[in-house]
């Protein structure tokens, strides 16, 4: 769950991105897992969803380093976009279900708040669905990077 005032723009980096509503001080805690708002689920839960549900989790959710399910913010986060010099970083805390996002630097309001998705998701290993959900509902241009890397693809700032 968001812990600062956020909106959903459109983004110079990929289609709608994340941008602060307000001024985020570096060090605070953008982002964390929010039992019973936020969403996780197996890959058996997964495949007994519907195809409209496959879609939606293809493009919004990913797969946990942390914890190996797959998770679902269920708010204004599933719009963070990755960059490679991303103004925020997942930590890993203990007594947390899920790592938490903070602030890198102070960022402004208007600013987009990214993340490097490498350092929270595990794409590209053996069995994560939502990577035989790109190919099949064919999100290549609708999934950022994710997708994209498995097809190298470069590119600079996602």
């Amino acid at each position: 769950m968001l812990l600062v005032k956020t909106r959903v723009a459109p983004s110079p980096i990929h289609g709608l991105g994340l941008f602060a509503e307000e001024f985020i001080l570096a060090g605070s805690v953008v982002w964390k897992f929010t039992e019973g708002f936020d969403q996780t689920f197996t890959r058996e839960q997964i495949e007994k969803l519907p195809e409209p549900a496959h879609f939606f989790l293809a493009k919004y959710a990913y797969l946990s380093t942390k914890t190996g399910r797959y998770l679902l913010d269920t708010d204004n986060g599933r719009y963070f976009n990755h960059s490679k010099i991303p103004n925020t970083s997942t930590k890993t805390v203990a007594g947390e279900k899920e790592d938490i996002i903070c602030a890198d630097k102070d960022i402004e309001s208007g600013e987009e708040i990214t993340v490097n998705y490498a350092d929270q998701e595990a794409d590209h290993i053996d069995g994560n669905i939502l990577e035989s959900f790109y190919s099949k509902y064919t999100l290549v241009d609708e999934v950022d990077p994710r997708l994209k890397k498995s097809f190298n693809v470069d590119h600079q700032t996602s």
